[in-house]
């Protein structure tokens, strides 16, 4: 079994790695990979007691400061049992040679996964509330007490959208396959219109959806937000802006937005109900310049999905085949970046 294939996963080694480590570890271990998920191969580990799951970098030349595992696992470790639900990490191993790249272990939570915001699969009656949590959870993750959890160091100091634009400009154009002409006038129009810093600094998850959460079984709440791979401390606005790009999008199985649903009729949040929900919990009375962190959102999730599809030409995608369909998408998130921009 090669190492270097993202698909694939050394059990032995997992197993005697835990075997080693892990306090109350049974074997013996077999592996199953979940097919969500193109930035960090995620693997569900079954064992007589109980199911863990192994979330890795994947092999090869990686981009500097992508795939950060170990920030996951120490932002999961410092949320879990406040108001943030995360599932429980155990281990993090820097060890490249123990399965060819670094990787955590951490509970498998039982729960209820959406993959479309659209929830067809619950009663019309049902959605709102789905929506509604999203809000309360997201407040709940910028009201994060950085000192008290370890965090106020997670990430650097100073104005956010500076940073953030810096950095994904660098990640994409290090990734850059083809010239996008919108992808460049969205980049320029960014870092001409960046707000003047506001002082609001709080944990941001940097990837807030739907599909990036587990719901109980019975009840509309949260049960773990999951994918903490591009987490900072940071502005909290990218965040609400992020839920809001991702429901402009269309409402297939690729794109998973609520373009084109009539949601009144389907029971689902209208953006604006989503923004006063959120604005209240968060004690404020609404968002300035809303656009210019929307069109923020369109240039990150762009400069990711060029990063995916990038490792899928390089032959280092988790998925190859959905990477390199989700490659064909980078210019039109560059162009929705451009409409928000309008509205600033």
């Amino acid at each position: 079994m090669s190492k270097q294939d993202p698909t694939k996963l050394d059990t032995q080694a997992v197993e005697a790695y835990l075997a080693a480590n892990l306090p109350g570890f049974e074997g013996p271990l077999h592996a199953e990979k979940f097919n969500v998920g193109q930035s960090n191969p995620t693997f569900r580990l079954i064992t007589p007691r109980q199911n863990y799951v192994l979330r890795r970098k994947p092999p090869g030349v990686l981009l500097k400061s992508a795939h950060a595992v170990d920030r996951e696992f120490r932002v999961q470790k410092a949320l879990y049992e406040t108001d943030v639900p995360v599932t429980k990490v155990h281990l993090l191993s820097e060890d490249d040679d123990v399965i060819g790249s670094m990787f955590y272990i951490m509970d498998e939570v039982q729960g209820r996964h959406f993959n479309l915001p659209a929830l067809p699969e619950l009663a019309k009656e049902d959605r709102y509330a789905i929506h509604d949590e999203m809000s309360r959870v997201l407040a709940a993750i910028h009201g994060v007490d950085l000192e008290a959890t370890g965090l106020s160091d997670y990430g650097p100091t100073g104005n956010y959208y500076e940073r953030q634009i810096g950095r994904w400009t660098k990640q994409y154009r290090a990734s850059e396959t083809d010239k996008i002409p919108a992808m460049d006038e969205l980049i320029d129009w960014l870092a001409n219109n960046i707000p003047e810093d506001d002082g609001l600094r709080t944990l941001a998850h940097g990837d807030y959806r739907i599909d990036n959460m587990l719901f109980e079984k019975d009840a509309p709440r949260v049960a773990a937000v999951l994918d903490w791979e591009l987490s900072t401390t940071g502005h909290p606005y990218a965040d609400v802006a992020a839920v809001i790009m991702q429901w402009s999008m269309p409402g297939d199985a690729n794109s998973r937005g609520l373009a084109g649903i009539d949601r009144k009729a389907e029971g689902l949040m209208t953006d604006e109900e989503f923004l006063e929900s959120y604005c209240r919990r968060a004690g404020i009375p609404g968002i300035d310049r809303f656009g210019f962190y929307l069109a923020f959102t369109f240039f990150r999730m762009a400069g990711i999905i060029q990063g995916v599809y990038k490792r899928a030409l390089d032959g280092n995608a988790s998925n190859p085949e959905r990477a390199k369909q989700m490659g064909a998408a980078v210019p039109k998130f560059a162009e929705a970046g451009l409409n928000a921009a309008k509205t600033v």
